[in-house]
């Protein structure tokens, strides 16, 4: 990819703002004790509940499983994001969506070894190579999966498919999922088509 498309895909950074010192989980457990908000805090993030089922043999920090595209009145889309083949398949099996639909997106994901701190999924839309538009969504942080939270699920902001002659068409997109830490935990291409009819 070019030095462009990555700039492109860059999150937006909130001025001001730090990502905050690494900790272990064991850190975070024994974090202040005896501070009463902090304990709300670790117990919103789901910190010390559960066994957690990190795989001690894959590195990764998280695992992104599958995208679903859920559109008013039709059939979930769900597509299994964790090998290449099907990566392949999303760039060149273009969804269809017809034009003015009502649609969001979900990811289900998982996550590994240590807190994940601020994720977020970013965007960029092209058509014939001109850029349409760029879209970013806060998934959040979250604690390692556990035994009684094996994945998490985030659905995305509505979204409405451009309508009109000059809107229908082919258009290609980047997507990827980074964090706070500005490390890249998937990047993909894909493509779809807005259609005046399904």
């Amino acid at each position: 990819m070019s030095g462009t498309a990555d700039d492109d895909l860059a999150p937006s950074k909130t001025e001001g703002f730090k990502v905050g010192e690494k900790k272990t989980l064991e850190e975070y457990t024994k974090l202040d004790q005896n501070d009463d908000s902090l304990r709300r805090w670790k117990e919103s993030l789901g910190l010390g509940s559960g066994n957690s089922i990190s795989n001690p043999n894959d590195p990764r920090k998280v695992i992104i499983l599958a995208l679903t595209l859920e559109v008013e009145g039709r059939p979930d889309i769900v597509v299994d994001v964790t090998t290449e083949s099907s990566l392949q398949q999303l760039k060149n099996k273009p969804f269809t969506i017809k034009e003015g639909a009502k649609y969001r997106m979900k990811a289900k994901f998982k996550v590994q070894h240590e807190v994940l701190s601020g994720l977020k999924y970013v965007q960029v839309v092209k058509r014939k190579g001109i850029r349409m538009g760029k879209d970013e969504e806060m998934i959040g942080s979250y604690p390692p999966s556990t035994e009684d939270q094996p994945f998490y699920q985030k659905q995305f902001a509505p979204d409405e498919a451009p309508t009109g002659m000059m809107a229908r068409g082919h258009y290609d997109a980047i997507s990827k999922f980074v964090d706070d830490d500005d490390v890249t935990h998937l990047k993909f291409e894909w493509s779809f088509d807005i259609t005046k009819n399904w």
